[in-house]
């Protein structure tokens, strides 16, 4: 592994990960007021929290118990400007297609994403993750780096990694390390692990 590899994988760690943890998320500013709504969904990996506006979903945050999930609510109202709605059509259909995920009868997300909650070099690599690397495949950090034109910053891909909004949908999962190791991951290693192994990268555990 090199250098800029090593600081990848620390800088994908949760300390800055809106997926890991609800408070990282970046400031959105003044903005208008935007309907949005939550769920939660229990999966084999634990519980997740799920928002989503009518441009689709927006954030999914890992290990969503009830004292996770109300600090997410409490950044996700301040960040959109408004209480939760009750029914926001894409909440049904990412709730469907994790279901299905999880089940191992889908390989491919098709519900709408809102990017907001990322900008910049950020939104340049997640979008290059979520269309180039697909189900059971995986990319290093230097890969992904020079994949969006920036060879020396696979630093910084570690980074947007780990400041990924839209975990498991948008899969920063898929990003390992060139040396074998399967890396950071904003969600603990042994979450990393389990999605490795349902989609065969890993082998499966004995327990």
């Amino acid at each position: 592994m090199t250098n800029s590899e090593r600081d990848a994988e620390r800088d994908s760690r949760p300390a800055t990960s809106p997926g890991a943890g609800p408070d990282a998320t970046p400031d959105a500013g003044r903005t208008p007021p935007r309907d949005w709504g939550w769920a939660r969904l229990e999966t084999p990996i634990g519980p997740l929290l799920l928002a989503a506006t009518r441009e689709g979903l927006a954030q999914v945050v890992f290990h969503a118990d009830e004292r996770t999930s109300r600090r997410a609510l409490v950044r996700l109202e301040q960040l959109f400007g408004s209480a939760p709605l009750p029914e926001i059509p894409h909440l049904d259909t990412a709730t469907t297609e994790l279901t299905a995920y999880f089940a191992g009868e889908l390989r491919a997300f098709t519900v709408p994403l809102d990017w907001s909650l990322t900008s910049g070099f950020n939104a340049r690599v997640l979008h290059a993750l979520a269309s180039d690397v697909p189900y059971g495949s995986v990319v290093g950090y230097q890969d992904l780096a020079d994949r969006v034109g920036e060879p020396g910053a696979a630093r910084a891909v570690g980074a947007a990694m780990g400041a990924n909004p839209l975990p498991v949908v948008v899969p920063c999962h898929r990003v390992v390390a060139s040396d074998g190791g399967i890396g950071g991951f904003g969600g603990g290693l042994e979450t990393k692990r389990l999605l490795l192994a349902l989609e065969g990268v890993l082998p499966a555990p004995l327990f």
